[in-house]
């Protein structure tokens, strides 16, 4: 495997709930970091919802690893953001046998 070119730095966020005051909650997200990465897209596939048609993509996002629990290493339900683009994360993976990498498998959402 070719070591990843690390060329697009991404703002790592995680997802707060905040109280509303109604007794539920709202979701922000808060900015852990940025991390240089390697973006690489995949096929798009475009979907009907009932207001809208839904277009997504899957993305492959390397970055350096981190230790477990440090919060510079991804999880599954943070996002990267790139100005006003989003990849919400879904899985993430060791690519190499040595751990230097990960690679996080992330879907991009527009609606156009």
């Amino acid at each position: 495997m070719s070591t990843p070119q690390l060329n697009r730095s991404l703002v790592l966020e995680a997802p707060v709930k905040l109280a509303d005051g109604a007794g539920g909650y709202t979701r922000n997200w808060e900015p852990l970091g940025v991390l240089w990465a390697e973006v690489k897209a995949g096929a798009g596939r475009e979907r009907a919802e009932t207001a809208a048609t839904l277009s997504r993509v899957p993305y492959r996002i390397n970055v350096r690893a981190a230790p477990y629990g440090a919060p510079s290493r991804p999880v599954a339900g943070q996002r990267f953001r790139d100005g006003n683009r989003v990849f919400a994360i879904y899985a993430v993976a060791e690519t190499d046998a040595q751990a230097a990498y990960l690679t996080c498998f992330a879907q991009e959402e527009v609606a156009p």
